[in-house]
């Protein structure tokens, strides 16, 4: 395949060369292991059968359980995992301890006891105002919250109808990339303990193109929220 023939996994639509795909499985096998050995990204089943070149996200998932059976066999170093609402092949963590050492290995995610406890609030209770953050630990979260939407954890997810309409958080996708889960229902506990409701990953959010995305941005706006809410 020359090279202005080749796509990979982030564009939006496949630019196929003008070939026969031979239709055995250990060709789909091949095809789907090198879409998920390229993808930077979790992509759902419905993506990896668009560049694969298979029949639909049906038979992408049975491939799936193919490729991790024969993987466990050969007790190989990696697995496809279900993560963030799509499929992404990754290394078994007890390999981690040397990953480590590669420069380009990515640090483990570290946070801090306030930090974590103000995740855990927004995650079991999403979409969910900052006061009631705040009402929830006790203490102010607003520096907190920026620090989470910093690092791409906490995103805004609309804005209440309550007076001044404060901004509603939520937890990003790469919060479930970060911490291995499939969808948020895979949190502990997570149908005692959510909530508002967990946000659906396949559907855009609506009304949204006023909402900041800049964290210098959502800091302003949080102030503005702040003393509004203040007597």
């Amino acid at each position: 395949m020359s090279e202005d023939q080749t796509t990979t996994a982030g564009d939006n639509q496949p630019d196929w060369p003008d070939v026969e795909w031979p239709d055995t499985e250990e060709h789909k096998l091949a095809r789907l292991e090198a879409v998920l050995f390229l993808a930077r990204e979790p992509l759902n089943s419905r993506k990896l059968s668009d560049y694969a070149f298979l029949q639909d996200g049906t038979q992408a998932r049975t491939l799936i359980k193919i490729l991790n059976k024969k993987y466990d066999a050969d007790q190989r170093s990696f697995q496809v995992k279900q993560v963030a609402g799509g499929f992404q092949l990754m290394t078994r963590p007890q390999f981690s301890t040397w990953l480590r050492k590669l420069q380009n290995s990515s640090p483990p995610l570290r946070l801090s006891t306030p930090a974590m406890e103000t995740l855990a609030v927004v995650a079991y209770r999403q979409p969910v105002l900052k006061a009631e953050v705040e009402a929830v630990r006790g203490v102010s979260s607003g520096e907190l919250l920026r620090q989470l939407l910093e690092r791409n954890l906490v995103r805004i997810a609309g804005r209440s109808p309550e007076l001044g309409n404060p901004y509603l958080y939520s937890t990003s996708k790469r919060f479930l990339e970060c911490f291995g889960l499939a969808n948020l229902e895979a949190l502990p506990r997570a149908a005692k303990l959510r909530g508002r409701g967990i946000p659906d990953w396949d559907q855009e959010l609506q009304n949204n193109d006023d909402l900041p995305t800049d964290p210098s941005e959502t800091d302003a706006a949080e102030n503005a929220v702040t003393q509004e809410d203040s007597p």
